[in-house]
């Protein structure tokens, strides 16, 4: 009997469960601050992100046979908070947007992929390098390296490719349910940089050698050689990857000292 009454509990309660729906809402922004100025340091190649799986922001259809429908501005909650950080001189807004999303597992919830803010493929390529610094390297190949013009046209149209993607904020969002809500944000913040680059060395001079003896070493037999060093811009790659545990109603913001996240997930009943 008493069987019987948990599972009728469970028959009426489960079309509820079923149509349980959230709408969330997010801001990207970054901070006015100069990478140079953080204490934190970051690698020049960091680890890209990885997109493969994920689902454009625009590909409205594909989201849509995955779950989620697209959020239009009209229902957006967060605007105070958006206008409050355009109008703060340390930070600048960089996306807002929101989707609607049923009770989707890790497993069934699609990584969403979203771009925003300044585009740097006029200035760089994808891996970041000066596209002025490929334009010099090229004229130093001799034209007999039995390229075609096919190939080079392959090339080109994979460059393009990648060049049109390299906005200065990148990467995917993913909500799920597993007993509690999650958020899985995982984006690169893109800032103009410069890096020193070792070109080459030359033997160093005896006379220099003898002023400067705790500059370089010479061991055995080995001719001294001083490394030759460029600056050189390039484009660097913040990482933004954080998890969070949330609770549905509250707002949540996830930390950076470049960029930052405000994060407002809400259930829909019925």
């Amino acid at each position: 009997m008493k069987n019987l009454i948990y599972l009728l509990l469970f028959a009426i309660s489960w079309p509820s469960l079923a149509a349980r729906q959230f709408d969330i809402e997010v801001i990207l922004f970054k901070r006015n601050i100069a990478p140079e100025q953080v204490s934190e340091s970051w690698p020049d190649n960091p680890k890209p992100v990885n997109l493969k799986g994920s689902i454009d922001f625009g590909d409205t259809a594909r989201l849509q046979a995955r779950g989620l429908t697209p959020m239009p501005s009209s229902q957006f909650e967060l605007n105070s908070q958006y206008s409050k950080l355009k109008q703060h001189a340390g930070f600048t807004p960089l996306a807002h947007f929101g989707w609607r999303q049923g009770d989707l597992s890790r497993a069934a919830a699609p990584r969403i992929h979203f771009t925003a803010g300044k585009d740097f493929s006029a200035q760089f390529l994808a891996d970041g390098t000066l596209k002025s610094a490929q334009a010099d390297e090229q004229k130093d190949i001799p034209s007999d390296q039995g390229f075609t013009e096919e190939s080079l046209d392959t090339a080109s149209d994979e460059a393009e490719e990648q060049a049109s993607a390299l906005r200065e904020l990148d990467g995917t969002l993913r909500v799920y349910v597993q007993h509690f809500l999650f958020t899985e944000a995982n984006f690169a913040l893109r800032e103009p940089s410069r890096r020193e680059v070792i070109i080459g060395a030359e033997p160093l001079d005896p006379m220099e050698s003898a002023l400067e003896p705790e500059g370089n070493v010479q061991i055995g037999h080995l001719q001294e050689v001083k490394k030759q060093v460029k600056v050189e811009e390039f484009l660097k790659s913040y990482p933004f990857q954080q998890q969070r545990k949330m609770r549905s109603g509250e707002t949540h913001y996830l930390d950076h000292p470049l960029m930052g996240m405000v994060i407002q997930i809400r259930r829909i009943d019925g």
